[in-house]
């Protein structure tokens, strides 16, 4: 009789080399989408539709001291709560072109949800607000695309809005 060993499925050698080439491609491309981030984030942070924004790049960050000192980048993720509620939040997703709606974050892509809408909809308004989910809450993971045509698709859904 004979015994086997076994340890799971293996890859293929070209399935392996994809994961080397894009490692290896990695920082580059992560330091890239938190310079669009930040750029996203400035923009939201001066526009008159947009009551608060939460991303730790931003000298306004009231952790922002804590992040310098304990974070080496900010990464890309970043939420901001838009003037009007519930429906505008809604609304603002469902009118951008070049983001993509989507429930998942860190894509090479620039990717937006309304939680209230998706994410948390199950949740009463009431778990929501103790989960700190605000309805006007919008979420942002900011991929490589130019930070200047990110910031004008979002300009172009607030119109919409």
């Amino acid at each position: 009789a004979q015994s086997y060993i076994f340890y799971g499925p293996t890859m293929s050698p070209f399935t392996a080399y994809l994961i080397i080439r894009g490692i290896s491609t990695l920082e580059v491309r992560i330091r890239q989408q938190e310079k669009n981030a930040l750029k996203v984030a400035e923009f939201l942070e001066s526009y008159p539709r947009v009551e608060r924004v939460f991303f730790p790049g931003l000298d306004s960050h009231p952790q922002r001291a804590l992040v310098k000192k304990q974070m080496y980048g900010t990464g890309s993720v970043l939420s901001f709560v838009i003037k009007g509620g519930y429906k505008a939040g809604e609304k603002l997703v469902n009118h951008v072109e070049l983001v993509t709606l989507a429930v998942s974050l860190g894509c090479v892509e620039s990717l937006i949800e309304h939680p209230a809408s998706m994410t948390h909809s199950e949740l009463t308004l009431e778990e929501r607000k103790n989960s700190g989910i605000n309805d006007a809450l919008i979420r942002i993971s900011v991929g490589l695309e130019d930070a200047e045509d990110i910031i004008d698709d979002l300009k172009q859904a607030f119109e919409k809005v």
